[in-house]
């Protein structure tokens, strides 16, 4: 039998004149309950988060929202489906999709045929019932990462009022970012962050089958998947209208943006590992490569060489995210935007123990910046003051190359983005830093604090850690569970209302806009509490921290750090 998605090729476009209405004809099934989309139906799996009973959420996966990238399609930007096809029968859809492939990879983990999403809604919502619709996009440095460690089950349940949960899965590393001037000739560059935005129309599209309202689509993501928000959100330099009006990033995590040299250096490399070195035709012939040898590909190619690229004028990502956002070339959006304390830990380079002087932090935290010159890494050790030294905030020289680490582009990108959208006319901005760790991480390695990735461990139900394509969750104790609750109603409040404190819990403190009465900045602190009250707190954003960020998101250092 042909895979569904072929099948939707096949079925002639002109039997739907003949029979189309304004409502699909019913169909069911007993798998489980039914949404048509006209085109296709998909029967879900119907079930009730840990601990709610009240609230049963029906989940609907492995839903196709292009062709799969297969054959011809490789390296292209995704195609839509047939979406003018009358749906004959149903297809199960109760379980997850494949995930792309990632690495490390290997051969029957995961799947190039991967381009599907997964939707989550309140049981008892019904088509048109226009509720509000998150959207998250997974992190994983654009080369692993699947939404299975993702599940939107309990925003979706908690929600007093309902809102829908979208997740989708894109193209990763090799196959979702190969560059240079052979794919531009033949091919589309940023093919992953394509598929995004082809996810995301699709549920402009078609979200109302399930309740949802295609013109209150809210977007979120961590790390790779924060530096996905920022890349949505200048995409084509803002000059085209945006499948969304709200945004979330979290620990916005990429760069620095590799060079056009670098790029095709990373494409040479990979059309040798392939094998296609001395094709008469490049593209071709890695299209018709053998899936073993695409494998052997991604596992040759150090991590973060097949990353998100600058295009020029006419692309999707026109400049680098920082100078767009500098420029308010970007789409006007409500904007929520945070990183973890210890984000800058994580990426400092080092143990505590290995920051004793300034050359320490020359030699592991710029070690991920080597396009960072002398005099900016001397300007940047000046505006850090050494412990110490008059007024200086560092207790540490750990402290100090830590928090470095975490500003030049985790809390400052964000900054960048509040600031932008707040000239650009925004009114609905908020600020927020993480300051509860991952307790099973923070077990293992507890001089990381509150490390990259600490927020996800309680947004989504304890998740952890995961190997290949699998994912590991850990049950919450009681105060973890009370900061969870706490986290999901401000999230999903600012989906459903533009401001995260409308619908949050009732001990909880008011998240205030990031602009204050009196004009500073502020944030709030999400930190763990009691087994029935947290203690996150809003704080005044200092004027330090901001100097530091007008500093590193500056067009000299921006040049120099690419992002």
């Amino acid at each position: 039998m042909l895979p569904f998605r072929q099948l939707l090729i096949l079925i002639p476009t002109l039997v739907f004149s003949c029979v189309a209405s304004n409502s699909p004809r019913a169909l069911t099934s007993p798998l489980g309950p039914v949404v048509n989309l006209g085109y296709a139906a998909f029967a879900g799996n119907t079930t009730s988060p840990a601990g709610i009973t009240d609230s049963p959420v029906t989940f609907y996966g492995s839903i196709p929202y292009a062709l799969p990238p297969l054959g011809n399609l490789r390296f292209r930007a995704p195609k839509t489906l047939n979406e003018r096809a009358i749906a004959r029968e149903v297809t199960d859809a109760r379980n997850w999709g494949p995930a792309c492939i990632q690495r490390p990879a290997v051969v029957g983990i995961g799947s190039e045929d991967c381009l599907t999403l997964n939707v989550w809604k309140p049981t008892n919502a019904s088509a048109g019932a226009k509720l509000p619709v998150v959207v998250y996009i997974h992190g994983g440095g654009f080369y692993y990462g699947t939404p299975q460690g993702f599940p939107l089950y309990d925003w979706v349940a908690q929600h007093p009022t309902g809102i829908v949960g979208v997740s989708i899965t894109y193209r990763l590393g090799l196959l979702g970012f190969l560059g240079g001037p052979t794919v531009v000739a033949d091919g589309n560059l940023n093919a992953g962050l394509l598929d995004q935005r082809a996810g995301l129309e699709w549920v402009q599209r078609h979200i109302s089958k399930f309740g949802g309202d295609p013109d209150n689509i809210s977007i979120s993501g961590e790390s790779a998947g924060g530096a996905s928000m920022m890349m949505q959100a200048v995409a084509y330099g803002g000059s085209k209208p945006a499948p969304f009006k709200r945004v979330i990033a979290q620990s916005i995590g990429f760069g620095p943006t590799r060079t056009q040299a670098q790029v095709e250096d990373t494409f040479k490399n990979a059309v040798t590992y392939v094998g296609c070195s001395d094709s008469k035709n490049t593209m071709k012939c890695l299209r018709e490569a053998s899936w073993g040898a695409i494998v052997s590909a991604i596992n040759r190619t150090p991590n973060g060489q097949f990353a998100p690229m600058i295009e020029g004028p006419s692309g999707f990502l026109p400049d680098l995210p920082s100078r767009l956002i500098s420029a308010g070339k970007f789409h006007p959006v409500d904007f929520i935007g945070g990183h973890c304390t210890g984000d800058g830990k994580h990426f400092a380079g080092g143990r505590p123990e290995q920051f004793v002087t300034d050359d320490d932090i020359r030699t592991r935290v710029f070690s991920r910046w080597p396009g960072v010159s002398n005099d900016t890494i001397n300007k940047a050790l000046a505006l850090y003051p050494a412990p110490g030294a008059p007024g200086s905030p560092f207790p540490t020289q750990w402290d100090r190359g830590s928090t470095m680490a975490g500003e030049i582009v985790f809390a400052c990108m964000d900054w960048l983005f509040a600031e932008s959208v707040i000239k650009k006319g925004g009114k609905s901005v908020f600020s927020y830093s993480w300051n509860a760790p991952d307790t099973v991480l923070y077990n293992v390695s507890p001089y990381l604090g509150a490390m990259h990735t600490s927020d996800l461990y309680y947004l989504f139900s304890g998740k952890d850690t995961f190997a290949n394509a699998g994912n590991t969750f850990t049950p919450f104790n009681t105060s973890e569970a009370v900061l969870s609750r706490e986290a999901i109603a401000y999230w999903s409040s600012f989906v459903a209302h533009g401001n995260p404190t409308a619908g949050k819990k009732p001990i909880s403190p008011s998240w205030l806009d990031y602009v204050a009465d009196d004009g500073s900045r502020q944030r709030l602190v999400l930190t763990r509490g009691g087994d029935t009250v947290t203690n996150s707190v809003m704080e005044t954003i200092t004027a330090g921290e901001a100097e530091r960020c007008k500093f590193w998101m500056s067009e000299e250092v921006v040049e120099e750090t690419r992002i």
